[in-house]
């Protein structure tokens, strides 16, 4: 098949999407697969040209991936280096090239990418994808829908209020809020912007760092615990992972910095428990329309009580992420899990016919 595979983009996970298009690239190659590895923002050259057989040579003219780095990326920064002064979102050729492929494999994260509006581009330029739809990923994205769709299938979420920036001075008590809580953005991802407030001094600065990314928050109040997530792929749970940073919470660096964190899969849980965290993540998916895969994350408190935080529309696939490391566990290694996404992908195509 010719495959496209999106990266980049303007969100502040920009850096860590390269990543997981840069291992599904060289996945699906080994499938044999041509694949063109593409930044969805900076697209491929400026000039118009003859894109006939580009797929031929997809090794030379695709994105060659670096680090991710400790830090977020500088947007303004990405935004300037582009040589054509547009404003599109799709750089040159990008729309093109995913014309010609027979599947787009999305390896966007966060805003653009996990919100449903690259998804919703597609459906009506007839490009097809992996991963959810437009309308559910929308939903999924934004912290405060999530947590409406989920209490109606009755799964328990932290308690949170939502406020815009127009409340930024307002103090724990003004909001109704108890110490300690979770400041983090309505629509971010890999924790960024997300601060654990301890003492009251904390809670202003860690609204400003948080309204740097968003408009729009939630904050939540905070839950000691143990942390997992759950992957679904298609319609099946995968084995849970439990999440114990070294030193911290599960932020930013923790995530993406190899040896930061300990990860153990399958978890060490009690049959009972495994089984309803698992329906849960199975449960949070149908309800939110979330179909392929994703991954829901949770929290299990000292009294046994668990808790879903969020659904993720599309799972990191980088060398420490969460989902392939749950795949392994039922012996789907990683070119299994990519050529599944696909197939499962190519399906739902073909079943609309």
């Amino acid at each position: 098949m010719k495959i496209v595979v999106l990266a980049g983009g303007l969100s502040t996970e920009r850096d860590v999407s390269f990543q997981t298009g840069n291992m599904v690239t060289k996945a699906l190659r080994k499938n044999g697969h041509k694949v063109i590895l593409l930044d969805v923002f900076m697209g491929y050259k400026d000039e118009e040209e003859d894109l006939d057989g580009i797929f031929e040579r997809a090794e030379e003219v695709s994105l060659q991936v670096g680090q991710i780095p400790e830090t977020a990326p500088d947007l303004a920064k990405v935004k300037a280096s582009r040589k054509d002064t547009s404003d599109c979102f799709f750089g040159p050729n990008v729309i093109r090239l995913c014309r010609m492929a027979d599947i787009v494999f999305i390896g966007l994260h966060g805003a653009d990418g996990e919100d449903g509006k690259i998804q919703a581009a597609f459906d009506l330029f007839g490009i097809r994808y992996t991963g959810s739809g437009y309308l559910s990923s929308a939903i999924s994205m934004n912290k405060e829908m999530t947590k409406e769709f989920l209490k109606t299938a009755q799964i328990p979420m932290p308690q949170g209020i939502f406020i815009t920036r127009e409340q930024c001075g307002k103090t724990p008590e003004q909001l109704g809020l108890q110490l300690p809580c979770v400041v983090k953005p309505c629509c971010g991802g890999s924790s960024i912007g997300v601060t654990i407030v301890r003492e009251q001094a904390e809670f202003q600065r860690a609204l400003e760092d948080a309204f740097q990314w968003e408009n729009e928050l939630i904050i939540e109040e905070y839950i000691s615990g143990r942390e997992f997530s759950v992957g679904v792929l298609g319609e099946n749970a995968l084995p849970i992972i439990e999440i114990a940073p070294l030193s911290g919470f599960y932020d930013y660096r923790n995530k993406y910095k190899a040896g930061s964190t300990v990860e153990t899969c399958p978890a060490n849980l009690p049959e009972e428990t495994a089984r309803q965290m698992q329906d849960y993540a199975v449960r949070a998916a149908k309800t939110l329309g979330l179909t392929t895969y994703s991954r829901s994350d949770f929290l299990l408190n000292d009294k046994g009580e668990m808790f879903c935080l969020e659904a993720n529309t599309l799972p990191g696939m980088t060398p420490t992420s969460l989902l392939p490391q749950e795949a392994a566990a039922v012996g789907i290694d990683f070119p299994t899990l990519c050529e599944t996404i696909i197939k499962i992908s190519m399906k739902r195509y073909e079943e609309a016919k």
